[in-house]
């Protein structure tokens, strides 16, 4: 069921009040009726309720926070990059990344997204995976080898980024929007010896296993967005009669930043 936040309009527990915002299992649909105890209130004092779909959100801003800070343990001058880096979570784990002083570079398709990239979400350069030789791109931006990959795509991506990883670098599997479309014949990296050659490692994660921390990782990035250092561009469809078309969108590559509907 899809997540969402939504405003209380009439309540029998005590816990929540009519116009309380809320986070939850909101699925796609205008109205929902739930216990109390499925819900999240959200405290809108900083920052609007649906900052928790993004940059705060569990999917997005947090599941950024954990592969970049818990899972790559990211550095000062590591050279970073980033697969779907003009989507909601690359462009936070771009972005994350440069606050921790790391050289980012990211991946996505097409010039219009690169530029984005580049312009809006800070990156210190862009390649675009449909244009050129992928391999020899992140060759010539990443020359000394790239210490961190932050991959939300998985294969003919990833094993791009596994010929150029340097020595004890992370490659950290997020996701693999590349293989979704058909589960029964996912496709796995044919150059993982790359990681045993250059003594790498590659880790895979789901936030949930961080709940514990999830309250420093909302701290920390509430600051970073007081502080103007973190935003995360949103584009909002109108109307529960669009959900088909932006959930396409959303597994097309069809948007950039966070893909939100209205409703």
């Amino acid at each position: 069921m899809a997540l969402g936040v939504g405003r209380v309009i009439d309540s029998r527990s005590s816990e929540l009040q009519q116009g309380d915002a809320v986070f939850g299992p909101m699925g796609a649909q205008t109205h929902v009726v739930w216990p109390a105890a499925m819900l999240r209130k959200l405290d809108e004092s900083n920052v609007p309720a649906r900052t928790y779909l993004g940059a705060l959100g569990m999917t997005t801003g947090l599941t950024a926070y954990a592969g970049m800070i818990c899972v790559a343990q990211v550095k000062a001058e590591e050279t970073v990059v980033v697969s779907a880096a003009a989507g909601a979570v690359g462009s936070m784990a771009c972005q994350i990344a440069k606050i921790a002083g790391a050289k980012v570079i990211g991946i996505a398709g097409g010039a219009e997204k690169c530029d984005f990239l580049r312009k809006e979400i800070g990156c210190h350069d862009a390649v675009d995976y449909k244009s050129g030789n992928l391999v020899e791109n992140l060759r010539e931006l990443c020359p000394e080898g790239i210490n961190v990959f932050f991959d939300n795509v998985g294969g003919d991506v990833l094993d791009a980024a596994l010929d150029n990883i340097a020595k004890c670098a992370r490659v950290v599997i997020c996701g693999a929007i590349s293989q979704y479309n058909d589960m029964t014949k996912v496709t796995g990296p044919s150059l993982y010896l790359r990681i045993p050659e250059r003594n790498a490692s590659m880790l895979g994660f789901t936030v949930d296993h961080y709940a514990e921390q999830f309250s420093t990782m909302e701290a920390d990035i509430a600051d970073w967005i007081q502080r103007g250092e973190l935003s995360l561009p949103e584009q909002i469809e109108d109307g529960i009669e669009n959900f088909p078309g932006a959930l396409i969108k959303l597994m097309t590559g069809g948007h950039k930043g966070k893909l939100l509907i209205s409703l």
